[in-house]
């Protein structure tokens, strides 16, 4: 097993609480990387904070990768048949 799945390992064994607290702290060690500025980092993490806090207030529900792509591919192309003909 490698450090990195040690870890992991050990972090999952974590209270909610300190899991939470990693996950951000990792989160913000990512945050620009990938983003043209740290400002839209700064907003993308916002976003993301107001998201999953909607969520824990059960105000917006989760819904499954898979369904959920599969859904839009549907829906594009229907679109496409549409237009197309």
């Amino acid at each position: 097993m490698t450090l990195r799945d040690q870890i992991a390992e050990q972090a999952l064994t974590l209270p909610p609480a300190d899991r939470a607290f990693l996950a951000e702290l990792l989160e913000e060690s990512l945050s620009s990387n990938g983003f043209a500025t740290p400002e839209l980092a700064a907003q993308w993490v916002a976003e993301v904070k107001r998201r999953v806090e909607l969520y824990d207030r059960g105000e917006t529900r989760a819904y499954d990768i898979r369904t959920v792509m599969q859904s839009m591919r549907n829906e594009l192309e229907e679109r496409r048949s549409r237009t197309a003909g």
